[in-house]
């Protein structure tokens, strides 16, 4: 419970791009009919509207398909992409559209069911890309607008890990979009074979985990 209270501490007083570094390592744990399935956030990307051109919130947009954007720290935005589920966790309080988008994640808990749910793709082709971590989890649309502290779908703060290095990036796919294009607004765990595109000979032991546990945040290192 204490680790909970402070998870939600965090939300309510970090920064997008702080919130985004802090879910690296962060356990998301879906409670299905079939049994739970989860694992570890390890790669995810900042939505900043209303300045940002590439947020569906750009210019303060209001429209129902946003609508949870506008919800508080925590609500979970959802949208199709190219026929892809895509989630999001809201970041900032209510009435500021921010939020992030989970783009990577490694499967530790139901990874049978997870496999099933991909077709029967194995290894990091079942949820290295925002889509196929959705497919894999079985996270459907009445998710929209819910809460992810307190939902079927959820994040365990009490299981995270600590990466050894995280890395900033531009985001995937976003061109035409002026400076934010190439901003650092992506997240990762370096050397984590569920990174989207990540190449085998760029990962890490461990899978870029630390070792040992910490408690509280903390960022290892950051690629600029």
């Amino acid at each position: 419970m204490k680790q909970m209270n402070e998870m939600k501490e965090f939300f309510q007083q970090a920064t997008t791009p702080e919130l985004a570094e802090y879910l690296l390592g962060m356990y998301l744990e879906h409670e299905t009919p079939m049994g739970k399935l989860g694992g570890y956030i390890v790669d995810c990307e900042d939505y900043l509207g209303p300045d940002d051109e590439a947020a569906h919130s750009f210019g303060m947009r209001q429209t129902k398909r946003v609508q949870a954007m506008y919800g508080p720290p925590g609500t979970i935005y959802l949208y199709t992409m190219h026929t892809h589920l895509i989630l999001n966790i809201i970041a900032r309080e209510a009435g500021l559209p921010q939020g992030v988008m989970l783009r990577g994640f490694e499967p530790v808990a139901g990874l049978a069911l997870m496999e099933e749910n991909r077709g029967g793709r194995k290894g990091p082709e079942v949820s290295n890309g925002p889509g196929k971590l959705v497919a894999a989890l079985a996270v459907t649309k009445d998710f929209y607008g819910q809460s992810i502290f307190d939902s079927r779908l959820h994040l365990v703060p009490e299981k995270r890990r600590y990466p050894q290095v995280v890395e900033k990036l531009p985001r995937v796919g976003i061109p035409n979009k002026g400076q934010w294009t190439d901003m650092p607004l992506r997240y990762t765990v370096k050397g984590n074979p569920y990174v989207t595109g990540q190449r085998k000979q760029a990962y890490l032991p461990n899978n870029g985990w630390r070792d040992e546990d910490e408690n509280g945040f903390s960022i290892i290192s950051r690629n600029k």
